[in-house]
């Protein structure tokens, strides 16, 4: 097709044509990714070469599994210690997904958890209760503060004599 042609014949044919490869594109689409599940992209990430020897793959595996629980552990020892806990635990679970087709499910069940959560939070009616809930919240904090500087001053707890 000429691109200075105005042609109406000819861009029916190019819009036809183009229309018959994407729709013979969607049809070869499952059959490129024999190894992973319809519709979901969910398989192994392992270079094609590691896949093609089945020794070497269950290697790979062994080592992604091991390198995952080890950053999941580090993310678990980081929920009562200072760190960013569920994050390296999210973390480890994104290193599992490369290969685990089981951590790749749960990874995206737990985004579209995080997800639904950040959209309920941004709810209007929930951001004003929170702040509600808050607010009542600081003001008990505010009146206890004041009761005790009232009654005790600046006198730490453990300091106070009853008698």
């Amino acid at each position: 097709m000429n691109t200075g042609s105005d042609d109406p014949s000819e861009v029916a044919m190019a819009t036809d044509k183009t229309a018959a490869d994407e729709a013979q594109a969607d049809r070869e689409a499952p059959a490129q990714d024999a190894g992973r599940v319809a519709g979901g992209g969910l398989g192994s990430r392992a270079p094609e070469f590691v896949k093609a020897r089945r020794v070497l793959h269950l290697s790979w595996q062994v080592g992604v599994f091991v390198v995952g629980l080890a950053v999941v552990v580090a993310g678990v020892i980081m929920l009562p210690l200072p760190g960013p806990g569920w994050v390296v635990i999210f973390g480890g679970m994104a290193i599992w997904a490369t290969e685990f087709v089981w951590a790749q499910l749960v990874l995206r069940w737990t985004k579209r958890k995080v997800t639904e959560a950040a959209q309920r939070a941004l709810d209007p009616k929930v951001r004003r209760r929170n702040l509600t809930l808050t607010a009542i919240g600081l003001t008990i904090v505010v009146a206890l503060a004041g009761i005790y500087l009232g009654r005790y001053g600046l006198v730490m707890p453990w300091k106070i004599n009853t008698e």
